[in-house]
């Protein structure tokens, strides 16, 4: 393990790749690991992107990272894609996208499949973002696809969560439905080359002003054209502004005390439900379902004859 934990400090690459698939595949790193490395995982700055399908948020993470590099930053970056409810497999295009910064040892970038987490956050990402907050990265962004409601799930993972919008596709219903305006840290209005822009934005302030909570910092709202990279410059610096803002008034705190306490719940919950289906308990839920008929009896009440099983192997 100490040469492990060697390996990931020094950014060595191969070893995060590997390291990152054992966690992917639910493959043991060993009791230690997480605890051993957890004071290395302390100074990076964790920025979730999110946002409607479409509104180009890769293209917005690939020039970020361009400018994060000019300002001397490293930079991990997790995309989650969505997974195939058929195969399993995940469209894995962001990594092609940002193959620009394959050879480039201060970016490491990551696709993991979303594993049907209604958030489109994988239930491991977070992981993986220790891993690669130990390596050194100063940066760690988490991509997610985008679903709705359970973006909820992102603003848990991270220190400020960016919310990406265009003008022409709807998203003023699209941000009164999905309840955007609650998690959203930071508004991008990408492609404000497109006509509709500039009055996406002015909603975007009323309703902002119209919903202000006095425990918490109005979200500012930039607008970029990631694809000519205008305004991204501006976004970096508006970013790193408000983060030193929400330091300076505690508000980053609270949320990383409510995101620490959040993951030690999961935690508990994910070794909890580990330990109880031995495989007395599998082969009893497979024994008492073993035909449509059998399934007359209710899943609760099912549900308490497991929990009171003994289920020892």
């Amino acid at each position: 393990m100490e040469k492990l934990i060697q390996n990931i400090q020094s950014n060595n690459h191969v070893t995060l790749s590997r390291v990152i698939s054992k966690i992917e595949n639910n493959e043991s790193l060993g009791e230690d690991f997480f605890q051993e490395i957890h004071a290395l995982t302390q100074d990076a700055i964790r920025i979730g992107i999110t946002g409607p399908p479409g509104a180009g948020k890769s293209t917005l993470i690939n020039e970020f990272i361009s400018v994060c590099l000019n300002n001397q930053k490293s930079v991990g970056v997790v995309a989650v894609d969505p997974t195939s409810p058929f195969t399993g497999g995940a469209l894995l295009g962001d990594r092609v996208r940002m193959n620009q910064f394959l050879w480039n040892d201060d970016v490491f970038i990551r696709s993991m499949g979303s594993h049907g987490d209604l958030g489109g956050l994988a239930r491991k990402a977070q992981d993986v973002g220790d891993i690669m907050a130990a390596s050194g990265k100063d940066i760690i962004i988490f991509e997610t696809v985008g679903v709705g409601q359970g973006e909820h799930d992102v603003a848990k993972a991270v220190d400020i969560t960016v919310v990406v919008l265009v003008p022409e596709s709807g998203d003023e219903i699209q941000l009164m439905k999905a309840g955007l305006i609650e998690i959203a840290d930071f508004f991008v209005v990408n492609k404000s080359d497109r006509e509709g822009a500039g009055r996406l934005s002015q909603l975007l302030k009323n309703v902002l002003h119209t919903f202000a909570k006095k425990d918490k910092i109005e979200p500012p709202i930039m607008n970029t054209t990631a694809s000519t990279g205008e305004g991204i410059s501006e976004l970096y610096l508006g970013l790193m502004s408000h983060f030193n803002h929400m330091n300076q008034n505690g508000y980053l705190n609270e949320k990383r005390l409510f995101r620490y306490r959040k993951r030690v719940q999961d935690i508990i919950r994910e070794n909890l439900e580990l330990a109880f289906w031995t495989s007395d308990r599998n082969k009893s839920l497979q024994e008492s379902t073993i035909a449509v008929d059998s399934i007359q009896k209710s899943p609760y009440a099912l549900a308490q004859l497991l929990l009171t099983e003994e289920g020892n192997d």
